[in-house]
């Protein structure tokens, strides 16, 4: 790979003025060099070209020395953010931006040097070459051939970098290596799929180039399952390196036991609604009282064939009824496909996701994804799958993804100003700011009368809601050595009423990811204090329409940097 020099933003802007740089500038610099470090990135989120260098054409380098040079640009970049920024000067909007790069350098220092993915996470490979191969088959951000030029570039380059590859891992958890193989497969799939579509004039450079990609990939599984086989490593954190992810990511000084012992408190509370719900009078089993109405609410789903259909209908009513309810302005786009997820990212998307509209080129538009449901299946698997994912079930996923969740959030993301300000907020958005969102939207529109107050409906939420709960003690339980496999099972079954195949798919993401499944929970919360702070603020002047907006083109920031922007006050006043 050709190395791309990352100069410093404060070297250059020291020497040519004596004038403070603008912060978006400083945010815009940061973005455009880091992105550099993982090439798929850059082309998901539309830079393409960086000094001249074409990125698109390039793998994300695995190594060392790409180490050592990241971890000397964060070095730089924060020793000029300590010398050329006095944060009592900035703007309320540039110092909101300021935190979060420190935030962010700090973010990435932990993983560097913390916990090196490069070095004991083989999915990490897999999923980079599913990225670096999908995006510019499924984005038009350039004419068809020269896309898949781009692709025949990056599939040129894999035997390398799997062969570095092989030479950087040390050990993994054998979860992870299970995982990294079976999105292999999907890569191997990918590139079968990619190459059917591949011009004539490339046909025979692009073959050669595919069938060695596809042989590397195959020695890269052969490795995983025989050679680093025996040398497991932990996939927990642990609760030292847990605490300090957990609060660079969510950018917090709470703590994962404050966090913890406040979803335990919100599990119990939410039980107690659903069993009100489902007829329960105190007395008798909560668990089957629930369970009961659930078991009816679950009958009513649609079937393999029609999965994709019904999640297109439910976007449709769903956009209708923010329309019609004026909840919140939409902007005037229709750039978001219903399509498959990819087979490279089923492991962590079992049921579905979402991928915004890359940052730099908006109008390529996002996708709602959905995870098909296998051919192979046995029917019991396939029932529990349509159970969970119930004629209820289907459209809260729709709500949480698409309208008016995170498709929303992000065009609103894509639309802030100056261009610095955005690509920081789009392309390292919060997580928590993200997924809080989601689900604070999703509780919004019930308590606004979707489907008209449909009872079935507020007890899938809850069901779902009881999911988010469960979804940061799992989190936190798990990496930090206090729960075990099968309490997690018992727990999403037994107290979160989830289908076996749900709580196994979400057993396996909590072992793959950390401080993610926790950012629901936190950001929902958080969410929810931000609207009262605002009610609070702006009493009988508050208006959710306008209140939704202020929040959205704030972007991705943390929600307690949102509430000092719109309200002047403090998330925790």
């Amino acid at each position: 790979m050709r190395r791309i020099a990352a100069l410093s933003l404060f070297v250059f802007l020291t020497a040519c003025s004596s004038k403070p740089p603008r912060f978006d500038t400083i945010a815009e610099e940061y973005v455009f060099n880091t992105l550099t470090f993982s090439p798929s990135a850059a082309t998901a989120a539309g830079y393409h070209r960086h000094n001249g260098v074409p990125l698109d054409e390039l793998v994300d380098e695995f190594s060392p020395s790409a180490s050592d040079r990241q971890r000397a640009y964060y070095a730089r970049f924060a020793s000029g953010l300590k010398r050329d920024v006095v944060p009592e000067k900035l703007s309320p909007e540039d110092l909101a931006d300021y935190k979060l790069v420190k935030q962010l350098i700090d973010l990435a220092r932990f993983d560097l040097e913390d916990m090196p993915a490069w070095q004991h996470a083989p999915q990490l490979y897999a999923e980079v070459i599913g990225n670096a191969l999908f995006v510019p088959f499924a984005q038009d951000y350039a004419p068809r051939n020269k896309r898949f030029y781009d692709i025949l570039k990056r599939l040129e380059r894999l035997p390398a970098r799997l062969l570095q590859a092989q030479g950087n891992l040390i050990s993994a958890p054998k979860i992870w290596r299970d995982v990294a193989i079976e999105e292999n497969q999907g890569n191997i799939e990918l590139i079968a799929t990619i190459r059917k579509e591949r011009p004539e004039e490339l046909s025979k450079k692009f073959d050669l180039a595919a069938d060695e990609a596809v042989k590397a990939i195959q020695r890269f599984n052969q490795f995983l399952a025989k050679e680093l086989q025996g040398k497991d490593d932990e996939w927990r954190l642990g609760p030292e390196k847990y605490q300090k992810k957990f609060q660079l990511t969510l950018g917090t000084t709470e703590t994962p036991d404050q966090l913890l012992a406040a979803a335990e408190a919100e599990l119990q509370k939410t039980r107690e609604e659903m069993g009100r719900l489902s007829g329960w009078n105190g007395k008798g089993d909560l668990n089957a009282t629930i369970r009961k109405r659930l078991d009816l609410i679950a009958k009513r789903h649609t079937t393999r064939e029609n999965y994709f259909a019904d999640a297109r209908r439910d976007l449709e009513e769903a956009t209708a009824f923010v329309q019609t309810k004026s909840l919140l302005p939409l902007l005037p786009s229709t750039n978001l496909k219903l399509i498959e997820t990819p087979a490279f990212m089923r492991g962590i998307y079992s049921v579905g996701g979402f991928n915004p509209a890359p940052a730099m080129d908006p109008q390529l538009g996002a996708q709602y994804w959905i995870t098909p449901i296998p051919a192979d299946w046995p029917a019991d698997r396939v029932d529990s799958k349509l159970r969970e994912y119930n004629f209820y079930g289907l459209k809260l996923l729709t709500i949480h993804e698409a309208m008016p969740g995170h498709y929303v959030q992000f065009e609103y993301a894509n639309r802030v100003e100056p261009r610095g300000r955005r690509l920081l907020r789009s392309v390292y958005a919060n997580g928590a700011y993200v997924e809080g969102w989601a689900v604070y939207a999703t509780q919004m529109m019930i308590e606004e009368g979707y489907l008209n107050h449909d009872p079935d409906l507020k007890l899938t939420f809850l069901k779902q809601q009881l999911r988010v709960i469960s979804n940061a003690i799992l989190d936190i339980k798990l990496q930090t050595g206090r729960m075990t496999d099968q309490e997690a099972i018992t727990l999403m079954t037994e107290q979160a009423f989830q289908e076996q195949e749900e709580a196994t798919a979400k057993l396996q993401r909590a072992k793959l990811s950390s401080v993610q499944l926790v950012t629901y929970y936190a950001g929902w919360r958080d969410h929810l204090r931000m609207r009262q702070v605002a009610r609070e603020a702006q009493g009988s002047k508050f208006n959710l329409s306008a209140y939704h907006k202020a929040v959205l083109e704030a972007g991705g920031l943390p929600v307690a940097s949102v509430c000092q922007l719109i309200t002047g006050r403090d998330l925790l006043h």
